[in-house]
C-alpha cells in the first residue's frame, strides 16, 4: 500500500474511534449525537477511500461520493443545534433539496466525469462554508459573552478542519497531493469532539495548545527522520541513517519542544503568556518584600498590570482568627472583612485544598443533583452559599495564603467577570504558587515585627536602667528639699505663692516618678504567678477597688456568664489591665453615660476557647488612623499622658498567652477585649474568690463605695491607659 492508502485507513479508525468516544459519554444531548455522525461519516469517506485505493473497485468510489453527499447534511444540522435558530433556516431546506439532486448526480453513470466531481466539491464545501457563517452570526446576536467566545472558537476550529480536509479532497478530482491534510483534519476533528463535551472554554484552549504543539513537533521530527533517511541515508545504509536520525530527534527534542511550546502559547495564547510574565516579576520582588504593604502593592499591582484579570481582592486575617480584614483591592467593590462564621464552608474548603474555583464548584453540584447524589451536591451548595459574601467576587478563583504551620493567613479572590470558566488549571497552579509566596511575605513579616519589637525592649530595657540611677536618685533629693522647706516651722515664713510653688514641685515630681516606673514597668514587667483564675470574682473586685477611686467612678453594667470556665492568668496583673481599661473608658465617655463590662467563653479558629473580658465605652470613638498606634509605646494624645498603659497592659496580655484587642467606631464608643485562654485544669480552684456584694448589681446606678473593712485602696500600676478624646 502506498502513503496514501495506509493513512486514509489511519484517519478513518482515528475518526470512528471519535465518534465512539462520544457515544459512551453517558447521556448524550442533540448536539452530541450529531456530531457523533458527523465524525462517523469522515471515518467511513476515509475508510471507502482506502478500500477504492486498495482493491481498486466502482463501487467503493460511488460510496465514497454518497458519503461526502452526506457530510455536509450532518454538518449543518449539527451547527443548528449548537446555537438554536428560532426557526428553520432557509439554508437547511436549501440543502435538502440540493442533496436529492446529488445523490442522483453521484449514483448516475456520470459521476465519474470531471464535471461531477467538481459539483460535488463545490457542495461540500460550499454548504460547510455557509453554515459556519451562519452560525458565527447567530453567535455573535447571543447576549452571553461565553456563548461569543466559544462559538468563535468553534468556528475557528471548524473552518480549520474544513480547510485540511478540503486540501485532501483534492485528490478526488485528480490533484496529486501527500495526505498531510487528512492527519489534521483528523486533529481538529478531535478538538471539536472535545468541544461537544468540555463546558469551560479555556479547557478547550488548553486542548487545542497541546495539540499545536504535538503535532508541530511530529511534523518537525518526523522532517529530521525523512532527511536523515530518505535523502542522506540509502538502502545499503538505512540503518546507520534510521540511528543518526533517532539520535538527532533525542538531542533535539526537548529544546525543540521547549520552542514549537513558546511560540504557540505566544501566538495563541497571549493573555496567559502576560499573566506568566506578571506573576514571574511579582514572585522576583516578593523575595526581598518584609512589608505586608509593600507586598500587596506589588501582587495587585501585577496582577492588574497583566490584563488577564478584571478584579483581585487580598484578605488577611486577623490575630483572633475570626474575620479577614481587606489588605488591598482593584477592580470591582470588595466587601471591608470576611466573617469566619458566615463564610465557613469556603473557609474550611481553603483549609483543605489550595483554590477553590467557585464556577467548577458550581458545574459539579449541578452534576451531582442529576446524578441523584443530594448530600454530596448540598456540600457543593453550601460552599457556593458561603461565597456570597464575596459579592462581585462570588464567582471568582479562591486561593489559599497559608503559613509556615499550614494554617490559612489570608485569602486572595481573583475574578475575570469578561467570561465564565475564565482560568485554566494551569493558570489557577501559577496563582496558586503566587498565594504560597504571599503566605511567605506574611510569616516573614510578622517574624520580623516581633524582631523589631524585641530590639526595641532590649534598647529600653538599658534605657530604664539607667533611668532608674540618673533620674530617680535626683528626684528623690527634689522631692526630699521641697518637702523640707514645706514643713510646718519653716511654712510661716514663705509667701502664699511660695507655698503653691512647693506643692507644684512636689506633684510634678511625683508625675515624673511614676513616668519613670512605668517605663521600667514596661521594660522589665514583672512575670506574675500565672495559674487558673476566675475571671469574673476578678472583675467584681476591680469594681469594688474603683467604687473608693473618684477619678474612676462611673456608672458600670455588667453582663458576666455564668459557669465560664478558669483562665490562665496572673489575678493581680489583670486586675492591674482592668483598673486602666475601665479608667479609660471612664474619662472617654460622657460623665452620664455607662461603662459596660462583660465576660464570655470564646470560640478559638484552633478548636480551644478564649475567656473573653469586653469593656465597652460610649464615648465618641476612636479615630481609624489613631487604632493602629494606640499600643506604641509613647504614643498618646492626652497633653499629660505617657503612652505606656496600651503597650503596658498588652505585654502583660501577651505574656500570659493571650491576646488584646480594640474595636471602634467614631460616634459609637470603643471596645477593648482582653482574651485569656482556659486554664488547662478547670478543677482547680481559684486564685480570687467572689465578695460577697456586687457593686455593679445594679445596672446604671454607679458603683457604692464599700466599707473600709471590704475596701483595698485602688493600687494604679503606671499611668492610666492613653485614649484619644
Amino acid at each position: 500500500m502506498d502513503l496514501r492508502t495506509r493513512t486514509s485507513l489511519f484517519c478513518g479508525a482515528l475518526a470512528l474511534a471519535i465518534a465512539v468516544s462520544i457515544l459512551l459519554r453517558g447521556r448524550l444531548r442533540r448536539a452530541q449525537i450529531l456530531f457523533a455522525a458527523f465524525a462517523a461519516d469522515v471515518g467511513l469517506w476515509y475508510l471507502a477511500q482506502w478500500l477504492y485505493l486498495f482493491v481498486r473497485a466502482d463501487v467503493w468510489a460511488r460510496f465514497t461520493a454518497v458519503l461526502a453527499v452526506l457530510l455536509p447534511q450532518f454538518g449543518l444540522h449539527l451547527f443548528e443545534a449548537i446555537v438554536p435558530s428560532q426557526k428553520r433556516p432557509a439554508l437547511l431546506r436549501v440543502a435538502g433539496a440540493l442533496l436529492i439532486l446529488m445523490l442522483i448526480l453521484v449514483l448516475s453513470p456520470q459521476q465519474g466525469e470531471g464535471w461531477a466531481r467538481g459539483a460535488v466539491f463545490l457542495y461540500v464545501f460550499g454548504l460547510l462554508t455557509a453554515g459556519l457563517w451562519s452560525l458565527l452570526r447567530r453567535g455573535n446576536q447571543s447576549a452571553s459573552r461565553a456563548v461569543q467566545r466559544r462559538v468563535r472558537f468553534l468556528v475557528l476550529i471548524g473552518a480549520l478542519a474544513a480547510v485540511f480536509t478540503l486540501a485532501d479532497f483534492l485528490w478526488f478530482i485528480g490533484a496529486p497531493l501527500p495526505p498531510v491534510g487528512a492527519v489534521l483534519s483528523i486533529v481538529f476533528l478531535f478538538v471539536l469532539s472535545e468541544s461537544m463535551i468540555r463546558r469551560r472554554l479555556v479547557d478547550l484552549y488548553d486542548t487545542l495548545g497541546q495539540l499545536l504543539v504535538s503535532t508541530a513537533l511530529a511534523f518537525c521530527l518526523a522532517g529530521i527522520f525523512y532527511v536523515c533517511v530518505v535523502l542522506i541515508g540509502a538502502f545499503d545504509t538505512m540503518y546507520l541513517a534510521a540511528i543518526l536520525a533517532l539520535i538527532v530527534i533525542l538531542v533535539l527534542f526537548e529544546p525543540l519542544r521547549e520552542k514549537v511550546d513558546s511560540y504557540i502559547h505566544k501566538a495563541f495564547f497571549r493573555e496567559r503568556v502576560d499573566l506568566e510574565r506578571a506573576v514571574g516579576k511579582a514572585r522576583t520582588e516578593l523575595v526581598h518584600t518584609l512589608q505586608i504593604e509593600a507586598m500587596q502593592q506589588v501582587v495587585l499591582s501585577a496582577l492588574e498590570a497583566s490584563h488577564r484579570v478584571t478584579g483581585a481582592a487580598l484578605y488577611l486575617r486577623d490575630p483572633v482568627g475570626d474575620v479577614f480584614e481587606l489588605g488591598a483591592a482593584f477592580g470591582p467593590t470588595a466587601p471591608p472583612r470576611l466573617d469566619r462564621a458566615s463564610a465557613r464552608p469556603l473557609v474550611d474548603r481553603l483549609e483543605k485544598w489550595t483554590s477553590v474555583v467557585l464556577e467548577e464548584v458550581a458545574a459539579e453540584a449541578s452534576e451531582l443533583r442529576e446524578a441523584g447524589r443530594a448530600s454530596e451536591a448540598e456540600a457543593d451548595e453550601r460552599v457556593l452559599a458561603a461565597a456570597e459574601v464575596l459579592g462581585p467576587f462570588k464567582k471568582g478563583v479562591c486561593l489559599a495564603v497559608r503559613s509556615e504551620s499550614r494554617d490559612v493567613v489570608g485569602v486572595m479572590v481573583i475574578v475575570d467577570d469578561r467570561m465564565q470558566d475564565a482560568f485554566s488549571p494551569d493558570e489557577v497552579a501559577l496563582l496558586e504558587a503566587l498565594a504560597l509566596q504571599i503566605g511567605v511575605v506574611v510569616e516573614n513579616s510578622r517574624q520580623y515585627r516581633r524582631m523589631q519589637e524585641r530590639d526595641r525592649l532590649a534598647a529600653l530595657g538599658q534605657m530604664a536602667a539607667g533611668m532608674a540611677h540618673e533620674i530617680k536618685n535626683p528626684l528623690g533629693a527634689i522631692k526630699g528639699a521641697a518637702q523640707l522647706l514645706s514643713e510646718p516651722d519653716t511654712q510661716s515664713r514663705l509667701q502664699a505663692s511660695d507655698r503653691e510653688f512647693l506643692s507644684i514641685i512636689v506633684e510634678e515630681v511625683d508625675r515624673l516618678d511614676r513616668v519613670v516606673g512605668a517605663v521600667l514597668h514596661y521594660a522589665r514587667p514583672n512575670p506574675g504567678e500565672i495559674g487558673p483564675v476566675d475571671v469574673n470574682a476578678v472583675i467584681k473586685r476591680t469594681l469594688l477597688l474603683l467604687a473608693s477611686d473618684h477619678a474612676a467612678q462611673g456608672n458600670f453594667e455588667t453582663d458576666l456568664e455564668e459557669g465560664l470556665p478558669l483562665a490562665r492568668a496572673d489575678a493581680e496583673l489583670l486586675r492591674q489591665i482592668l483598673i486602666n481599661l475601665v479608667r479609660n473608658a471612664v474619662e472617654s465617655a460622657p460623665s452620664d453615660s455607662t461603662v459596660d463590662i462583660s465576660s464570655r467563653r470564646r470560640a478559638r479558629a484552633d478548636g480551644g476557647a478564649w475567656v473573653e473580658i469586653a469593656v465597652r465605652d460610649r464615648g465618641p470613638g476612636i479615630a481609624p488612623h489613631v487604632v493602629k498606634d494606640l499600643f506604641v509605646p509613647f504614643f498618646t494624645t492626652k497633653p499629660k499622658g505617657t503612652g505606656l498603659g496600651l503597650a503596658i497592659s498588652r505585654r502583660i496580655v501577651e505574656d500570659m498567652a493571650g491576646l488584646i484587642e480594640v474595636s471602634s467606631q467614631e460616634g459609637q464608643g470603643a471596645t477593648f477585649t482582653v482574651l485569656l485562654p482556659v486554664a488547662e485544669d478547670p478543677l482547680l480552684a481559684p486564685r480570687f474568690e467572689a465578695p460577697r456584694a456586687d457593686p455593679a448589681a445594679s445596672a446604671g446606678s454607679g458603683a457604692s463605695a464599700p466599707s473600709a473593712s471590704e475596701a483595698e485602696p485602688a493600687v494604679p500600676a503606671g499611668e492610666p491607659l492613653t485614649r484619644p478624646l
